[in-house]
């Protein structure tokens, strides 16, 4: 078991790399982004399940697999330019799609753990980091101050402890969290007319820099001490993204 999903995830970079081709006309940087992205996820997952000493992945970890599949051939057509334009969404649209099946099949399953919580944070933050990257061509570079927020937190973390706190529920911080993929989405897809879009995601971001500051602040006037080695996740993903742990 444990050496059969080692080889299925080993096939990654192939996976990725073949939808790439099957979308024809990939420049080299995308290819090669392609087999970076697959590499890593190979690379990371396997330290991920040595860390929590975990064997091999659970029901709900392999869609969280198929869906970073999917997050690396969209990262192959951003890198080649966001084309063709029809795929790219539809890749993005399916990996959105998908988000909360992972986590309704672990409860179901009985199969819930810490890394698959990270797991499924970590795919969907750089899913936004790369909508971020992809609708910056056309709205400007201050819309990766989106997907880059959350990496900035962490960092800053880092330095103060207390800011891995677990945070209390509100249903304003879930709301803000949806609003920044559905936006971003919406951005990417170019349905709107590009002002309405560049005010869409100007609000989106406003109301991001909202929620981690009311978020930040409450930290530090409570300065709770962080007791779990997984406290990172509740705060991480309950600020900023559109999928949230039971804490949000």
């Amino acid at each position: 078991m444990i050496k059969h999903g080692l080889l299925l995830r080993a096939a990654v970079p192939a996976w990725v790399l073949t939808a790439g081709a099957v979308a024809g006309g990939l420049a080299p940087i995308a290819w090669a982004t392609g087999l970076v992205f697959g590499l890593a996820l190979v690379l990371l997952t396997g330290w991920g399940l040595r860390r929590t000493g975990r064997g091999s992945f659970g029901p709900a970890d392999w869609i969280t697999f198929a869906r970073a599949t999917l997050v690396g051939c969209a990262a192959e057509l951003i890198a080649d330019g966001g084309h063709p334009h029809a795929w790219l969404v539809g890749l993005i649209a399916v990996a959105l799609l998908l988000d909360g099946v992972d986590g309704q099949v672990a409860r179901r399953t009985g199969t819930t753990s810490e890394f698959g919580a990270r797991f499924d944070m970590e795919v969907d933050a750089f899913l936004i980091l790369l909508l971020c990257v992809q609708v910056a061509e056309t709205a400007g570079l201050w819309v990766l101050a989106i997907g880059l927020m959350r990496y900035a937190f962490v960092a800053a973390s880092w330095a103060m402890p207390w800011l891995t706190a677990p945070l209390y529920p509100s249903m304003a911080r879930k709301t803000v969290a949806a609003v920044q993929g559905v936006v971003l989405v919406v951005a990417v897809s170019e349905i709107l007319p590009a002002a309405w879009t560049f005010a869409a995601v100007a609000v989106a971001l406003a109301s991001l820099v909202w929620s981690f500051g009311r978020d930040v602040v409450w930290l530090a006037r409570t300065r709770v001490p962080a007791t779990r080695p997984s406290a990172i996740v509740t705060i991480t993903r309950s600020t900023a993204w559109p999928s949230h742990n039971q804490a949000a």
